[in-house]
C-alpha cells in the first residue's frame, strides 16, 4: 500500500504516511508533560503511527494562561524527552506543536479580556473586547515561539508544527475579519502573513535551517466573511517561500466548528478539497485531515497524490492500533470512531479526553484487564452497546459468557441511532461490536426474552442487566392512533412520504426530523421548550452542525408549544395562548426514554451478583453504556 511507503519532510524521514493529528492533552501542574500523557502517546506510536503531532504547547504565559501544555522553560524538557523517546522506540517520529496563542478563542474566564491582533469581541465571552497586541508584544511572542521550538529540539523532537489555524491567534492575524490593524501587521496579504512568517523565521533562527517546520493553517474558513480558498492557496505559496517544510491543511473556524473538527454528521473526507487545492500549488509535502479514517479512502488520498500524508485524530483515540491493523489487513478489527466528540466534550468539562468506545484512552494504565483463573459464568441480558461491551470484556478475561437479546439483532438503540444516512459512523460501531462478540466466542441467543426463573436457574456468577430503555409516550389524547409511532420505529422502518409531525425537539427528535425530511412531503417539530436542543448535553461542534443543518432545511419548528390532541390526519397544539393545527400522515413521538429494569427486583437476592448498566440504570449516552459495561466485568 502507498500508505506505508516512507517519505521525507525536510530532512526527517517518516516510515509511513500516517500522522496522528494534534489534539489537546492534559499536563502536570506546571504545564509539562505528565506520565499519563507520555503513555497515551506511546500507545499510538506502538500502534504503527508514522508521525505523531502533539497538541499545542504554549510558548509563553505572558499574554494568556496556557490551556493544554506549556513549553517555555528548561524544566519542561526532561518529561517531553521521555515521551519522545518512548515513541522513538517504536519507530515513530514526533513533531511538537508550538503555538503563539489562542487570542480571541481563549476561554479561561469571563473577566480577563484575551489578547488578539485587534480589539475584537472574544468568542466565548462576546461582552469582552480583546486587547490589541502591540508591535513590541508581537516581537516578544515571536521570540518566545522560537525559543519554545528550541526546547522541543533539545527534547529530541524530530520537527515542530506551528499552530496557525482554525481562528486561533496566528489565524486571527491572517484574516481581515479579525485583523483590523493599520500598521505593518494589517491590511495587505503580505502584512497579514508577516506575523506567521516571522514565527517561521524565529524557529529557523533558534533551531537551524535544517530543523523541519510544519505549518498547520486554514486556507478556507467555510464561513461568510472568512477566508476564501483562493487566498488560502496564495498563503500556502507564501509559507513555502518563507521556509515551511510541509503544510498541514485544516478548514473551518469556531463559528462553524464542525468544519474544523468534524462530527458524526459530516461525510468522510470532508476537508480533503482544501488539501487538494494546496497540494496543486506547492512543492512541499501536504498533510490532509478530516475523517480520513476509512482505510480505502486514506490509501486513495496518497495514491492519487491528493495529499502526501493523512492525519487521523479522534480515530487514534478510538483505536491506537489503527495503522498496524490497516497494514496487516485487519480492517474488521478496527474500533471505529463514532464521531460523537465526547472526547472534546470531556476536555471542555476539564476532564481527561477519554473516548466513548475506548475506555483505555488516556487511562492506559488505570484499568487493567486480568485473566479470570476461575472461568466464572456471566450472563448479559441485552445486546446494546453496554451489553456487547460487557460480553466482549468477559470473553477477553476468559469467562464463560452468554448474551441474551430479545430481538433478532444485536445493537439495541444504536440500530435506531445509526439508521440515518448521516449516522453511518454509529452503524459502523454496531457492526464492529456485534462481529467482535461472535469472534470472541460469546454464546449469543437472539429472540430470547429473559425470564427471571431461567436467569436464577442458570446459577451465573454475574448477571449484567443491560436491558436498555423504552420510549416515553406522553398522555396526549389520540396518542394511541394508528398514525402514531415512536422514533425508534420510524428510524428503523420504512421512510415516510407524507406529512410528518414530530413531538419533541431534543437530540432524537431533531435527528429523526432530518432523517424523515429526505423523503417526506413535509416535516414539523413541536417542542415544549423555547427552542430545539435546549437541554442536550453535547459537544458544541455537534450542536452547531445540527443547527446549521436545520437552517438549511425546510423543517418547520414550533417551539414553546404544547400538543393538545392527535387526530387521524392532524395534530392540534397550543402556542402563545392560541390553538393551532398542522396536517399529519405520521406522528412521531420523541419525548425521551425511561429505563427498562423490570428484572432487577425479580432477581435481587436470588443470584450471586448482578449489575445494572447503561440505559437500564439511567438513559444516557453511548459513553455511559460502554464504560459501565466494561467496568461491570473488569471489577469482578
Amino acid at each position: 500500500m502507498k500508505l506505508f511507503e516512507p517519505m521525507k519532510i525536510g530532512k526527517m524521514e517518516v516510515k509511513n504516511r500516517i500522522v496522528m493529528a494534534p489534539m489537546g492533552t492534559q499536563n502536570d501542574g506546571d504545564g509539562g508533560y505528565s506520565t499519563r500523557t507520555a503513555r497515551y502517546f506511546e500507545e499510538r506510536a506502538k500502534g504503527g503511527t508514522g508521525l505523531i503531532i502533539t497538541g499545542r504547547n504554549a510558548s509563553t504565559t505572558i499574554f494568556e494562561e496556557y490551556s493544554t501544555t506549556l513549553l517555555d522553560k528548561a524544566q519542561h524538557v526532561p518529561r517531553l524527552n521521555l515521551m519522545i523517546e518512548k515513541c522513538h522506540l517504536y519507530g515513530a517520529k514526533v513533531c511538537v506543536q508550538i503555538g503563539p496563542g489562542l487570542g480571541r478563542i481563549q476561554w479561561t474566564n469571563p473577566f480577563d479580556p484575551p489578547y488578539s491582533a485587534s480589539p475584537i469581541p472574544a468568542f466565548w465571552f462576546p461582552d469582552l473586547t480583546c486587547r490589541e497586541l502591540t508591535v513590541d508584544d508581537i516581537h516578544t511572542l515571536t521570540d518566545k515561539v522560537g525559543y519554545s521550538a528550541q526546547l522541543a529540539q533539545k527534547a529530541d523532537a524530530d520537527a515542530v508544527e506551528l499552530h496557525a489555524y482554525g481562528s486561533y491567534l496566528a489565524d486571527q492575524f491572517l484574516t481581515p475579519l479579525w485583523n483590523k490593524r493599520t500598521d505593518e501587521y494589517g491590511g495587505s496579504l503580505e502584512n497579514r502573513t508577516r506575523f506567521l512568517i516571522e514565527n517561521i523565521q524565529a524557529i529557523k533562527k533558534y533551531c537551524g535551517e535544517d530543523f523541519p517546520v510544519i505549518v498547520k493553517f486554514t486556507p478556507v474558513h467555510c464561513y461568510e466573511g472568512g477566508r476564501e480558498l483562493e487566498e488560502g492557496v496564495e498563503i500556502a505559496r507564501l509559507l513555502e517561500k518563507a521556509g515551511a517544510d510541509a503544510l498541514h491543511v485544516d478548514t473551518g473556524c469556531y463559528e462553524v466548528w464542525y468544519r474544523q473538527i468534524p462530527t458524526v454528521y459530516e461525510k468522510p473526507g470532508c476537508q480533503l478539497f482544501a488539501a487538494e487545492a494546496v497540494k496543486k500549488a506547492v512543492g512541499i509535502p501536504v498533510i490532509a485531515q478530516g475523517k480520513l479514517n476509512h482505510p480505502d479512502l486514506a490509501e486513495e488520498v496518497v495514491r492519487d497524490k491528493k495529499a502526501d500524508f493523512i492525519a487521523i485524530g479522534h480515530q487514534s483515540l478510538a483505536d491506537p492500533d489503527w495503522a498496524n491493523k490497516v497494514k496487516n489487513g485487519e480492517q474488521d478489527e478496527i474500533v471505529p470512531c463514532i464521531g460523537c466528540n465526547n472526547c472534546l466534550h470531556m476536555g471542555h468539562k476539564s476532564r481527561y479526553y477519554t473516548c466513548s468506545v475506548n475506555v483505555h484512552c488516556h487511562h492506559e494504565e488505570d484499568y487493567p484487564v486480568t485473566h479470570d483463573e476461575q472461568k466464572r459464568k456471566v450472563l448479559v441480558v441485552g445486546g446494546g452497546p453496554g451489553g456487547m461491551m460487557a460480553a466482549m470484556t468477559a470473553a477477553k478475561r476468559g469467562m464463560e459468557v452468554e448474551l441474551w437479546e430479545k430481538s433478532d439483532r444485536l445493537g439495541g438503540l444504536l440500530l435506531a441511532a445509526g439508521a440515518p444516512d448521516f449516522k453511518q459512523d454509529v452503524m459502523d460501531y454496531v457492526n464492529y461490536a456485534s462481529n467482535q462478540v461472535r469472534k470472541l466466542g460469546v454464546n449469543v441467543r437472539l429472540n430470547c426474552e429473559a425470564v427471571p426463573e431461567e436467569i436464577i436457574r442458570g446459577d451465573y456468577d454475574m448477571v449484567v442487566l443491560a436491558c436498555g430503555a423504552e420510549p416515553v409516550i406522553p398522555p396526549i389524547s389520540g396518542a394511541d392512533s394508528h398514525i402514531v409511532k415512536n422514533s425508534t420505529e420510524v428510524l428503523c422502518g420504512e421512510r415516510p412520504t407524507g406529512n410528518v409531525v414530530i413531538i419533541g425537539g431534543g437530540l432524537v427528535g431533531c435527528e429523526t426530523a432530518l432523517h424523515c425530511e429526505e423523503t417526506a412531503q413535509s416535516v414539523t417539530i413541536i417542542e415544549m421548550m423555547d427552542k430545539i436542543l435546549a437541554t442536550v448535553d453535547d459537544s458544541a461542534n455537534n450542536l452547531m452542525s445540527l443547527r446549521d443543518a436545520f437552517a438549511a432545511s425546510d423543517i418547520k419548528i414550533h417551539a414553546g408549544a404544547t400538543v393538545s390532541r392527535i387526530n387521524e390526519d392532524s395534530v392540534e397544539f397550543i402556542k402563545d395562548g392560541g390553538a393551532q393545527e398542522v396536517p399529519a400522515d405520521l406522528v412521531v413521538i420523541a419525548a425521551g426514554y425511561r429505563s427498562r429494569n423490570h428484572l432487577e427486583q425479580e432477581i435481587a437476592g436470588k443470584v450471586k451478583e448482578y449489575k445494572v448498566i447503561g440505559d437500564a440504570g439511567q438513559p444516557g449516552k453511548i459513553i455511559n453504556a460502554v464504560h459501565e459495561g466494561f467496568h461491570a466485568i473488569r471489577m469482578m
